[in-house]
């Protein structure tokens, strides 16, 4: 196992430390079919060399975090496919196995450490594989959604992620159930919505959504992910302010996709010019979320400690520049 010391909580104090980029876009771009319903937690099983393989493209580039494969990983959506639930749990475990696997070989071809590991945990939604992780709002009680996360997050962190990554979260209360959730399990966690303008996109205003994890312990930071960049701007600068925790921004490339001609379409938008600005306004997990390659965290990467040696903007995280891949 990759030496994580210090934990990345002290490792945000200290500075910006730089997120992976889209995992089903590094993926799909080795040639790998994500169409099915489980998406990239297909391969987990399948194809586990190639999930190790997009996450050793990032930590290469200068991700110092990698997150798992498991976002759209249930125990209901295996289910579904026949997978009992002593393999699901096994698939899970393995989803945190593979990203150490990454690092300990990108450690051993001469990236400088400490590098982590994020469990991912995605919204109810995106179990449904039906579009409804972008709107929330699934009829569920609180309590059923917390029923629901519940079991998948005992199993993450018993794998012992550097932390879990509620992430992509749609409604303000899934926030609540995923909040309670993780109360008790020893592993901390990063909260990270998806939002539309200065909403959740279940239409919640934004600062109470923030509000709810300002107290929660577990929590070491809280922001937005697959999000349009504009949109994270001005995120960024409303989390720090309501929470006082270091923020989380990982957005989209700044295009859209057309669900009826399956296609990206528009012109990204997402400028490592963005990124200091985000530092400066608290963010301390910065990477990128759809349509982002290790090429753009590359630069990002470069981009931060660059800022951090010029004194031009927060220290760097805990291991500065990137050593060579």
């Amino acid at each position: 196992m990759v030496s994580t010391s210090p934990p990345l909580a002290e490792a945000l104090a200290a500075g910006p430390v730089v997120l992976d980029g889209g995992l089903s876009n590094q993926l799909e771009a080795a040639g790998h079919d994500l169409s099915d319903a489980l998406w990239s937690a297909r391969l987990l099983a399948k194809e586990p060399e190639a999930v190790v393989q997009a996450h050793l493209a990032y930590y290469e580039a200068g991700a110092q975090v990698a997150i798992t494969s498991s976002y759209q990983a249930t125990f209901e959506g295996f289910a579904r496919r026949g997978i009992g639930a002593e393999q699901a749990a096994a698939l899970l475990g393995r989803s945190v196995e593979l990203a150490r696997e990454a690092a300990g070989r990108a450690v051993a071809g001469g990236v400088a450490g400490p590098l982590y590991v994020a469990a991912s945990a995605g919204p109810y939604g995106a179990m449904l594989a039906d579009g409804s992780e972008y709107r929330g709002r699934y009829g569920l009680s609180v309590a059923e959604l917390e029923r629901f996360h519940r079991p998948r997050l005992e199993v993450l962190a018993a794998a012992r992620p550097d932390v879990l990554a509620l992430e992509t979260v749609p409604d303000a209360d899934e926030a609540r159930a995923l909040l309670r959730a993780v109360r008790g399990l020893g592993v901390p966690a990063y909260l990270s919505y998806s939002i539309a303008g200065q909403r959740t996109r279940a239409g919640q205003p934004l600062e109470e959504a923030f509000a709810l994890a300002a107290d929660v312990d577990e929590v070491i930071a809280v922001g937005v992910n697959c999000c349009a960049p504009d949109d994270a701007d001005r995120a960024v600068r409303l989390a720090a302010r309501v929470t006082g925790k270091p923020v989380v921004v990982y957005p989209n490339s700044g295009e859209s996709w057309d669900a009826e001609a399956r296609a990206w379409c528009g012109s990204p938008a997402f400028g490592t010019d963005r990124v200091a600005g985000w530092a400066t306004d608290g963010a301390r997990l910065i990477g990128g979320c759809c349509r982002v390659g290790p090429d753009v965290i590359a630069e990002l990467a470069a981009g931060l400690a660059e800022a951090a040696h010029s004194g031009t903007g927060p220290a760097a995280g805990s291991r500065g520049r990137p050593g060579p891949g």
